[in-house]
């Protein structure tokens, strides 16, 4: 079984490269939506022990709570990677044998029977990951018991988690584990892979006039 941790800026802050597509009104809750659609789908996993999310925004924080996360502050407060690596201490302090895994929190799309594949390839590891769908960034980083995740994510986190030494899980049918949301495109892209409630129900009602009506199309 796998603790997940996710990571989520305060949401003032989150997905900047969204602001063209669904202006900065909608951009956070956006942000939001992406979260909790990504725990929803993380907790109903058969491999899954549970959701740490590592997070300062107090709203985020009380809405991924009441959907079954466990919160933790950005204690470090010195950006992804020490969030991350924060998160996997922290759980580990009080199972020090369990199984971690970084996911992105971006990610509405996601298939918990995916998610389940993906963990199960990765349980024959010590390290593995999971790249985007761009085949440039990472969407999830697995440790197996005893072995530090080291993330290294942020930009082009693939090529870095491969020089690491963990093995890259080459799956097919896992797109919605790769479908990380940052451009107007990519929220595009998830919207034809079927989104989960939170962000379908704020695109359907909420996305701004004109050009960015298109975003739930195709």
């Amino acid at each position: 079984m796998w603790t997940l941790v996710v990571p989520l800026k305060p949401l003032s802050r989150a997905k900047s490269r969204l602001s063209d597509a669904a202006g900065d009104a909608l951009r956070p809750g956006l942000a939001l939506a992406f979260a909790k659609d990504t725990v929803v789908a993380a907790l109903a996993g058969r491999r899954v022990a549970g959701v740490t999310v590592v997070t300062d925004d107090p709203l985020a924080g009380r809405e991924l709570a009441a959907l079954g996360a466990r919160v933790l502050p950005d204690t470090p407060g010195r950006g992804l990677n020490a969030a991350l690596a924060h998160g996997a201490r922290t759980v580990r302090e009080s199972r020090p044998r369990a199984s971690v895994a970084a996911l992105n929190a971006d990610l509405p799309a996601l298939r918990t029977a995916d998610l389940d594949q993906v963990l199960e390839a990765a349980a024959g590891f010590p390290r593995a990951f999971l790249a985007d769908a761009a085949g440039v960034g990472t969407t999830l980083l697995a440790a197996a018991p005893g072995t530090d995740l080291a993330p290294a994510f942020g930009g082009a986190s693939r090529a870095r988690h491969r020089a690491s030494g963990a093995y890259e899980i080459e799956l097919p049918g896992v797109d919605s584990v790769r479908r990380d949301v940052d451009t107007g495109e990519d929220l595009r892209a998830a919207l034809a892979l079927g989104v989960g409630t939170h962000t379908a129900r704020l695109c359907g009602t909420a996305c701004p006039p004109g050009p960015r009506a298109a975003l739930p199309g195709t």
